[in-house]
């Protein structure tokens, strides 16, 4: 199985909340940093389950850049893309008990030009495309660019819808027109997205609804399979999502990607951090 990925190489700072944040005051935390964004936790998750994975992304020329790019590297990925003058973005997330929030710069990630993409990044047998990667420009130019050639070539491609907040600013009708024009293989979302949406109108031949300590809902053309969570002590949600959609790329029916993909969820949340 090749899998290639699409978006964000960021920065992941996880902050643990030993207490509830104090406006204007100083709360105690534990602090880890290491790679991170949609595109990088997808491949890395791929990855530690055997697939052969890329990631395509933009990353900037600072030592952020690089420091992210030997850690991925070291996991078993395979990154491309440019590096951009500028910074590498960063996502913290702020870990509260068993709830987390993201506050994203996505550095120059997003200026990932179609001319920048190469062809040859494209021989896969799934393209997964991060959501965030379809909400700014040039990149979502490049995403569609992408998901075409990729299509051309073979691939079945993927997409997770990514934040419902994002969705809201950038336009939930013209999001779905967005998502029409891909076409996707399989759709992943939050109940918050799918609901944001519109589910019912959503048509991808298979919808993954992600529904967190409450597993998963899986849609087909003719079946819904409801799968519960895999019990786990959760210590940090984060990047949870995306080991799930890693593991249900991997391959296998229907069940045996969702069984797959909530496993991969289940050893994402018992840890710290976004990658495996």
């Amino acid at each position: 199985m090749r899998i290639a990925t699409l978006g964000d190489v960021l920065r992941d700072v996880v902050v643990l909340l030993a207490e509830p944040l104090a406006p204007g005051g100083d709360v105690r935390a534990a602090t880890q940093a290491g790679a991170g964004g949609q595109a990088a936790n997808v491949a890395a998750w791929a990855a530690e389950l055997g697939a052969e994975v890329r990631c395509i992304a933009k990353r900037g020329d600072d030592p952020a850049g690089e420091l992210l790019a030997r850690e991925l590297v070291a996991r078993g990925v395979e990154l491309v893309g440019p590096v951009g003058k500028g910074a590498t973005g960063v996502v913290v997330s702020i870990v509260d008990g068993g709830d987390r929030s993201l506050a994203s710069d996505r550095g120059v990630a997003p200026s990932l030009a179609p001319e920048e993409l190469d062809a040859g990044w494209l021989g896969c047998d799934v393209l997964h495309l991060s959501g965030y990667a379809l909400l700014r420009e040039p990149i979502a130019a490049t995403a569609l660019l992408a998901a075409r050639l990729a299509r051309r070539l073979g691939a079945r491609i993927s997409v997770d819808v990514a934040a419902w907040t994002e969705i809201r600013t950038y336009g939930p009708v013209q999001f779905r027109e967005l998502l029409d024009e891909l076409a996707p293989d399989v759709l992943f979302a939050t109940e918050a997205e799918w609901e944001l949406l519109g589910g019912a109108y959503l048509t991808a031949p298979v919808g993954v609804l992600k529904r967190g300590a409450r597993g998963c809902t899986v849609f087909s053309v003719d079946a819904k399979l409801d799968f519960a969570a895999v019990d786990a002590d959760v210590v940090d949600p984060t990047g949870a999502g995306d080991a799930l959609a890693a593991g249900f790329l991997v391959g296998g029916s229907l069940e045996e990607a969702a069984r797959r993909g909530l496993d991969a969820a289940a050893r994402c949340v018992a840890k710290v951090g976004s990658l495996p």
